[in-house]
Formats: C-alpha cells, structure tokens, sequence
C-alpha cells in the first residue's frame, strides 16, 4: 500500500487512522496541494483522454474501447436517467449523470489501482463539491419549471388540511435543503473512507505480523494478507455501487424537482 505503516513509542503496532489520509505535498492548511487532489486530477485526464480516442474512432463494429464506453454510456442514459427522469426530459441531464458516473468510479477505483491507490473522495470536501453541484442543478430545475413560489408550494400535496401542511411542511424543507445533500455527501464519503481504513487495517496489519511479530504471529498475518485481497475484491464493487448509487439518487432529486405534483 501507499500509506506508511505506523508504529506506537513502544515500536508496536498502531492501527490506521484519518491522520494518514491527509497528504499534503505542496503548502498546509485549507489551501494546500493535496495527494488527493492531484490523484482527481490524474482521473480527469485519463478520462479525457480515453473518451477522445474512443470516440475519434467510433466504429460499426466497435473495439473493445468502444464498446465498454457505450455500454457505461448506456446504462447511465437508459437505466437511470430515462427510466427515472422521464423520455420526455432526460436528455438534457444525460452528460452531467455519465460525468458524475465516470468521474466517481474513476476515483473510487484509482483507490486500490497500483502506484496510486489513495480513495479521493474519502476526502470529504470532493463528495460535497459534487453534491452541490447536484443540489443547486434540482433546486434551479424545480423553480424553472414551476417558478420560485410554484416550487416551494409543490413540496406538499394539494388540498391538505392546514393542520397537517404545518406539520409536514418545515420536514419537507428540512429534506430538500439538509437532508438530501447531507446525506448524498456523507454516504459516497463514508464508504470510501471505511472501506480504505479497513484494507489498510488488514494490510498493514497483515504485514506488521508477518516481518516484526514473528512466530506463529506469522500465520495470522498471512491470513490478514487474504482477507485483504478479498476486501479489495469486496470494495471494487462497492465503488461501483457507490457511483451508481449517487447519480441514481441525483437522477431521482431531477425527476422529483420536475414533477407535476410531489
């Protein structure tokens, strides 16, 4: 792994903590070069640069290239954004769903791909910046679509009684407004976070057992060294998951915000 192993004062081991994810390599503080910044970056790039090759070349019969980027293609614009915004909108929100999408994924995998292998969004300011992005997109969708005193009232059914909008209604913005972004950002964040500093757990423990404990000590980490491999094995599907899972909701925010009737 790419994190050192740290040790205590007595020279034994010491588990991984949120310390040993903040990397700083130009600068400190809030305005500092990070590791994950750069490793955002490098993702930016890549994706770039793949997408113009694959597309410069698009081809009846397509390569291997094309053809995994138009079944991701696919599935971001049929399986999520037509199926839940709607055929009659989705378009237009398809190439901001299959950025989220590639962009999320690339990170998320860039976290257990050799020499790289640093989780960018276990940084929580990245999955907050993508989430606002999503949060003003539904909020600008629903006032365009019913003006700003249009979308404020669709928070709550019609023909309610009073009683019961005072009740529903500040839940109702407590969602729209916290809940939703909170939780947006939160969960991409935790997940990859836990699932780092549980593969760093295993590995670095692993390792600690295998070349200082010694002894039969030696068989446990051999063991940890396997339960390893099959938590990153583990975690790339949850970095699918986890990209799928926030434009899946993003899509659901859009179509929420373009409702008739919430």
């Amino acid at each position: 792994m790419s994190f050192g192993l740290p040790a205590s004062a007595e020279g034994g081991f010491e588990a991984p903590s949120a310390a040993d994810f903040w990397q700083p390599l130009v600068g400190d503080g809030a305005f500092a070069i990070t590791r994950a910044s750069i490793v955002l970056l490098l993702s930016a790039a890549v994706i770039s640069v793949v997408l113009l090759r694959v597309t410069r070349r698009l081809a009846v019969v397509p390569s291997r290239g094309q053809y995994l980027t138009e079944a991701v293609y696919g599935m971001v614009r049929n399986s999520v954004a037509r199926d839940i915004i709607g055929s009659r909108d989705f378009l237009r929100y398809v190439p901001l769903l299959f950025t989220l999408f590639v962009l999320i994924l690339a990170n998320n995998l860039l976290g257990v791909v050799p020499p790289v292998q640093y989780p960018t969004m276990s940084r929580i300011g990245f999955p907050i910046a993508l989430t606002l992005v999503v949060f003003a997109l539904y909020h600008v969708v629903g006032i365009r679509k019913h003006g700003l005193v249009g979308y404020f009232k669709s928070f709550v059914p019609k023909g309610l009684p009073w009683v019961i909008v005072a009740f529903i209604y500040p839940l109702e913005l407590i969602t729209y407004f916290f809940t939703r972004p909170v939780t947006l950002a939160l969960r991409l964040f935790g997940n990859m976070f836990a699932g780092h500093i549980l593969l760093l757990l295993f590995i670095l423990g692993g390792e600690y057992l295998v070349f200082e404990a010694g002894g039969l000590m030696t068989v446990a980490g051999a063991l940890a060294f396997v339960m390893g491999f099959v938590l990153t094995l583990f975690e790339m599907l949850v970095e699918f998951l986890q990209a799928y899972v926030f434009v899946l909701l993003a899509a659901f925010y859009i179509a929420g915000a373009l409702a008739d009737e919430h």
